[in-house]
Formats: structure tokens, C-alpha cells, sequence
């Protein structure tokens, strides 16, 4: 099964509020999901982000990709780098 991590859009209209979630890739944008990594709320200045390091990092490195929007965002809060670092520290 192919896991990736991306958003599932959440709210009502004009008001979006995202959760960052680990998903198989053939289910719909906001169907079904394996397990809730954080939350992204882009309407607030600045967007407030939460993610579960230790989630997200166990999902990186069981092979889940992550989508070019919860890419950015991981890499903003510092989890790409953790995770670039502890697969140097594995080889």
C-alpha cells in the first residue's frame, strides 16, 4: 500500500482549515485516512502549524511520501532536516 502524507481540507466555505494526515494514495483528498499528523490553518496570520514530530518522522521513515504542500510545511517546522539526518545517521 502506497502512504502519503497530505491534507484533508476541513471547515466550511471560505474558511478552510487543513489536517496534515497519513493516507493511502488511491483514497479520495478528504476520504478516508490512516492517522491524523497535525493540523494547518492557513487563515490565521501568521498560518498556525502543529504536527506530531514523532508521528510524522515514524511515517517518513516507513516510506510515506509526503506531497509538495506538506513537504514545505515539514520542512518549515524542521522535520525534513530530523529526518535527513537520522537517514545519514542510518547508513
Amino acid at each position: 500500500m502506497a502512504v502519503k502524507l497530505r491534507l484533508k481540507r476541513m471547515g466550511s466555505k471560505q474558511k478552510p482549515f487543513y489536517r496534515i494526515v497519513a493516507a493511502d494514495a488511491r483514497s479520495p483528498r478528504d476520504g478516508r485516512f490512516i492517522e491524523v499528523v497535525g493540523t494547518y490553518n492557513p487563515i490565521k496570520k501568521p498560518a498556525s502549524v502543529t504536527v506530531d514530530s514523532e508521528k510524522a518522522l515514524k511515517w517518513l521513515q516507513n516510506g510515506a511520501v509526503p506531497t509538495d504542500t506538506v513537504r514545505s510545511i515539514l520542512s518549515k517546522e524542521g522535520i525534513m532536516a530530523k529526518y535527513a539526518e537520522s537517514k545519514k545517521v542510518g547508513k
